[in-house]
């Protein structure tokens, strides 16, 4: 099982069974294929909570989805030499998603399709401007 994938209901509550089975974490890892972490916290969570239910996330909502970011890791290697804000501007137009160019440089960041031009827009555009 990847890092970040959900555990649904039915393996939550198989977790939580485990230990009172007689298993050992260690074994209860191997079976699930999960860290440690994992399978020692979910049945503390039950034992103070009663419930397995997941716990909402801290921090505000995503302003992209798993989709859109694999929309804009796409147009951004179609299109090398874009940047930041046309991307944003594209997917605006595609999914009326409208973000802005800093999130599009880390959605890119994240999905390891990093340009050297998205990361140093804002700063060559301070570069080119003139002194007055």
């Amino acid at each position: 099982m990847s890092s970040h994938q959900r555990l649904d209901d039915g393996m939550r509550w198989r977790i939580v069974g485990r230990p009172e089975a007689g298993l050992y974490q260690v074994q209860i890892c191997r079976e699930f294929n999960l860290t440690p972490s994992v399978v020692c916290n979910l049945p503390k969570q039950f034992q103070d909570t009663g419930s397995i239910e997941r716990k909402p996330r801290k921090g505000p909502p995503r302003a992209t989805t798993t989709t859109e970011d694999h929309y804009l890791s796409i147009i951004a290697r179609r299109n090398r030499g874009a940047r930041a804000s046309q991307l944003s501007r594209d997917l605006y137009a595609t999914t009326g998603t409208r973000v802005s160019r800093v999130t599009v440089s880390k959605r890119l960041h994240e999905t390891g399709c990093l340009q050297e031009d998205l990361l140093f827009e804002s700063r060559s555009l301070l570069r080119t401007r003139e002194p007055v």
